[in-house]
């Protein structure tokens, strides 16, 4: 085959596999974050209606669908700008895009629709703080894909604040309040992993680093330790403080969330050996779903969850 041709067959678009790769929906466990609202809306001890309604059920269900959407619009814009500097990849360079299996104009066709609809779900059933915090997603997002990941520091932020957002969008979407303990909760936890991930790509993309990722030439590992250690410490400083907050007591009606303390310690102590000891911390939402002492951790911690709001 010719280089004229094999180019022209390249830039032709691909099937329905391909489509479905550039989603990225192996990704769209980070959007599972937006039910965690349910759990509000159900143990709500404060409130005569704790038990969420089969219309509170949906609504949270119809969020996270919009956020699934709306992130794989934002993966596709990001595999448009990074589309030479992924061909250089040894892992990104077969991403359909990338590897010119999916056209341009195909890619920005579906990563248009996926907001109109994205939009169109969250103005005609969702409230509308949710609609406001999922355009704000959108929008920090772009300037992520654009420019912001470029910067060191700014873009592990970013990151965090994306899965606050999700948070927030649940509870909207649930009509409940997050505590503001939680919400740091979830910020200090994606610090945590996000800093993980950076550490993982600078120690096994070495002096390539910059070139693949570029905020990684103002990282160093030194720097990325001190920060894997910080946020560990701090995520499980700011559960702690949760677990024993006025209003989760008032919430829960008890003080035994304290007991669930433990399985958050030995979740973040797993996920350190996991980054350190066995190099896996370049996929942290895979790893969190597929490590087996991990798996049986949070069961362990949803039972124990769940027999405090039986006997409470």
């Amino acid at each position: 085959m010719s280089e004229e041709s094999k180019a022209r067959n390249d830039a032709e678009p691909g099937g329905w596999r391909d489509a479905l790769a550039a989603l990225r929906p192996d990704q769209w466990t980070k959007n599972l974050l937006v039910l965690a609202a349910l759990g509000f809306a159900w143990g709500d001890r404060a409130r005569p209606d704790h038990v969420a309604t089969a219309g509170t059920v949906l609504a949270v269900a119809l969020a996270a669908l919009v956020f699934c959407a709306l992130s794989s619009a934002v993966y596709i814009l990001n595999d448009l700008l990074d589309i030479e500097a992924d061909r250089a990849h040894p892992l990104k360079r077969l991403r359909p895009i990338a590897a010119g299996r999916l056209a341009i104009p195909r890619a920005r066709l579906m990563a248009g629709l996926l907001l109109l609809a994205a939009a169109a779900v969250s103005c005609a059933w969702l409230p509308r703080p949710f609609l406001g915090v999922a355009a704000l997603y959108v929008a920090i997002q772009a300037l992520y894909s654009a420019c912001l990941k470029r910067a060191a520091l700014t873009d592990l932020v970013v990151i965090a604040g994306g899965f606050v957002l999700r948070a927030m969008a649940g509870a909207f979407a649930a009509r409940v309040d997050i505590s503001p303990w939680l919400l740091l909760c979830t910020f200090f936890l994606a610090l945590f992993l996000a800093a993980g991930k950076r550490r993982h790509e600078k120690a096994a993309l070495a002096d390539g680093s910059a070139q693949q990722r570029p905020s990684l030439e103002k990282y160093s590992l030194d720097l990325l330790d001190r920060l894997v250690s910080i946020t560990a410490a701090v995520t499980i400083v700011a559960y702690a403080m949760y677990t024993l907050a006025p209003e989760t007591v008032l919430k829960f009606g008890t003080h035994a969330m304290g007991f669930t303390l433990p399985f958050v310690v030995f979740g973040v102590f797993r996920y350190l050996d996991l980054l350190y000891r066995h190099a896996k911390g370049d996929q942290p939402e895979k790893v969190l779903l597929t490590d087996i002492p991990l798996l049986i951790n949070i069961l362990l911690y949803a039972g124990t969850v769940w027999v405090i709001f039986l006997f409470s």
